[in-house]
């Protein structure tokens, strides 16, 4: 019995303008965004300057997966990981996590952290799989226009 034929290769790229839309589309159906964070001023901001981007993964011209990469000069992160729900369980995750990694390499970063809220394990799951292990550390946030904290 032969293996079924592994899949394109996702074709990677940072975001251009014509992608927002799309790319929005696919964090609401991942169940990435909040109330309080607006995805289209996050895509901005990852934009804005040289240290941070929105990378975007295609098949066939969709938009499958997404990751936000960025850093600060010496820690790299990621957030909006995300793969189209019908497409999951292919290695479209993996693939989108590797571009991450290799933008922060190319950048000079060497160590990648990244947030994933307590009650999603299988996101949890997948980044050990990944090699990530939970840290010891305690994050603590505030919002500095004098909102209110956030869960």
């Amino acid at each position: 019995m032969n293996a079924p034929p592994s899949p394109a290769p996702l074709a990677i790229a940072a975001i251009a303008d014509a992608d927002i839309e799309a790319v929005v589309a696919l964090w609401q159906r991942c169940g990435l965004t909040r109330p309080w964070n607006d995805p289209q001023a996050d895509v901005a901001l990852a934009r804005r300057r040289d240290n941070s981007t929105v990378l975007v993964g295609r098949e066939g011209g969709a938009i499958v997966a997404t990751a936000m990469v960025g850093h600060d000069g010496h820690r790299g992160w990621v957030y909006y990981v995300a793969v189209d729900p019908e497409r999951r369980g292919r290695g479209l995750g993996r693939l989108i996590m590797a571009a991450a990694e290799d933008w922060l390499r190319q950048a000079g970063i060497l160590k990648l952290q990244l947030l994933v809220r307590r009650e999603n394990a299988a996101a949890g799951a997948f980044y050990t799989s990944l090699g990530f292990a939970e840290s010891t550390s305690v994050m603590f946030a505030k919002w500095l226009d004098g909102r209110e904290p956030t869960p």
